[in-house]
């Protein structure tokens, strides 16, 4: 038996030498020497069950990975040379296909790789091209930015020259209104030449005497004639009390306006204001437009408090807190006339219908009357306690209307120089005061937002009284028809009153104190400004 094992052994070790050597991990087979014994000593059943179960082994191995890791201490498995060379063949099989699927996967690889180089190289050109027009456009914007710096030394005189013949224009506008209302008028001038005349030299028996001044002008009986209906508007065209909305806004100055007055009879405004200049604008027509200024006037040291036309509409007169009245030529845009006559700030300014007479107040309790063409004042009215607010002129007549912080108005005969009518009704201090309705009915308001109605003829209390407060009522106006009366509050608004039925209605939009407030020429418009530096137009 040793003898048969020593043989098989020596017949197994050449075949499994080789294998042994490159896969020192895998045992030597023993099968064969296990058939040979089992066939020799004649046990063939149980060499039959020893194939049996040997082949079945072997085939379960084939589906299992060869073995990697060393057996268990004491275990001998020794494959055979077929099994083994399968599973070789099997993994070799399964590196084949990776090696195609790695094939595959290069060549794609490669096929994107020269994609992308394509693509890169198309972009690199696009790149390229959108650096040389952004290049291009650099130069073309440097070459613009230099003809637009050759252009705007004219650009600016073009705009200068625009708003030299727009001012023109409007002036040209004035002077020929003018020159139409006094031909028209020349016929009754004539007339009532000589009833002037005769007036004149009746009052003047009553004058006291006083120092003439060679170029002193005398004392109208009337101002200049003038169509009362055109002035006083037509009443059936009245708007009513709620039909006014806010049309636009204007941005007239940095710093509160303290007064706005409106040329007679054109779209033409005029703005006073604390940073010591005032504005003349032109109002547009409609909402997509913005005011323009076409004047502007700086002369005075310290703010100023009102502005008002000459009649003719070719001066504005100003009033101002470093205690001077100026007189402005709007032609040639410049000041022609300054009156230094009152010692405290002067706040008011008015005009007599012939155009040569200015009236103003101020704080040292007085107003006072400047003859344009002797350029000196003709009349010092002392009356007031305290600060006279406002001066207004009845139309068409030489009766003056005045206002105090003192809480009463008084009515001035300019010929005589004397007091005719005082109105004692006001519990607190007057802010301003003006005539309207026929000039019978004088409206006045007060620091309280009291709002008095008073009749000429019966100065001795008022006809009706509207509570406008608590805050101030700064200025009141009529309207051309002299039905409708605008107020100006501190507290925001602009309040709308009907004179007959004393019905208010109130205007929000200012969002700061309104300063000043009046009508156009046809009574459809209202314009306000206030600290806020913004004229509102209503319509």
């Amino acid at each position: 038996m040793e003898t048969t094992k020593m043989s098989v052994a020596s017949t197994s070790a050449p075949l499994f030498g080789t294998f042994k050597e490159e896969h020192t991990n895998i045992p030597e087979a023993v099968d064969d020497f296990i058939r040979n014994f089992l066939q020799k000593i004649g046990l063939s059943r149980t060499l039959d069950c020893f194939e049996v179960e040997w082949y079945s082994s072997a085939q379960k191995l084939l589906t299992e990975p060869l073995l990697t890791a060393p057996p268990p201490p004491g275990a001998l498995v020794i494959p055979d040379a077929l099994t083994h060379k399968q599973l070789l063949q099997s993994e070799l099989q399964k590196v084949y296909t990776e090696t195609n699927h790695f094939k595959e996967e290069v060549l794609s690889a490669g096929d994107s790789l020269v994609r992308l180089q394509r693509d890169r190289d198309l972009h690199r050109l696009h790149c390229q091209k959108l650096v040389a027009d952004k290049s291009r456009l650099m130069e073309d914007i440097k070459r613009l930015k230099k003809r637009l710096a050759a252009y705007e030394p004219a650009l600016r005189q073009l705009d200068d020259k625009y708003e030299a013949a727009l001012r023109q224009k409007m002036l040209l506008g004035l002077e020929s209104e003018r020159i139409q209302n006094n031909l028209n008028a020349g016929l009754l001038l004539d007339k009532t030449r000589t009833k002037m005349e005769r007036r004149t030299k009746k009052s003047s028996a009553q004058l006291p005497t006083l120092p003439r001044h060679p170029k002193d002008t005398e004392f109208p009986v009337c101002s200049r004639p003038v169509n009362l209906q055109r002035a006083q508007g037509n009443p059936g065209e009245q708007k009513s009390l709620n039909s006014f909305n806010l049309f636009y806004s204007i941005k007239a100055h940095a710093l509160p306006i303290s007064c706005i007055s409106q040329l007679p009879g054109k779209k033409i405004l005029a703005s006073a204001s604390d940073d010591c200049s005032w504005r003349l604008w032109a109002l547009p027509a409609s909402r997509e437009k913005v005011g323009q200024m076409v004047l502007t006037g700086e002369g005075h040291s310290d703010w100023l408090s009102s502005c008002s036309f000459h009649p003719e509409g070719t001066k504005l007169a100003t009033t101002s807190g470093d205690t001077t009245v100026k007189l402005w030529d709007l032609f040639c845009g410049r000041c022609v006339l300054t009156f230094s006559g009152h010692s405290q700030p002067t706040w008011g300014c008015s005009f007599h219908s012939c155009g040569h007479f200015l009236a103003s107040c101020s704080s040292d309790k007085t107003a006072k009357l400047w003859d344009l063409n002797s350029q000196r004042c003709r009349l010092t009215m002392r009356r007031h306690t305290a600060s006279v607010n406002s001066v207004c002129f009845q139309s068409f007549s030489n009766t003056l209307l005045t206002c105090s912080a003192d809480k009463t108005l008084a009515l001035w005969d300019i010929r005589l120089g004397v007091c005719t009518a005082s109105f004692v009704g006001h519990q607190h201090p007057c802010n301003h005061a003006t005539l309207g309705l026929g000039e019978e009915v004088v409206a006045s308001c007060d620091t309280r937002g009291i709002v008095n109605l008073w009749d000429i003829r019966r100065p001795a209390s008022p006809l009706r009284t509207i509570d406008a407060g608590p805050l101030s009522a700064n200025q009141v106006a009529f309207n051309p028809s002299r039905k409708m009366l605008a107020i100006a509050s501190s507290d925001s608004l602009v309040r709308l009153v009907d004179v007959d039925s004393c019905k208010v209605s109130s205007l929000s939009g200012q969002r700061d104190s309104v300063q000043s407030v009046t009508f156009d020429h046809t009574g459809k418009t209202v314009m306000s400004a206030g600290s806020n530096g913004l004229i509102n137009v209503w319509m």
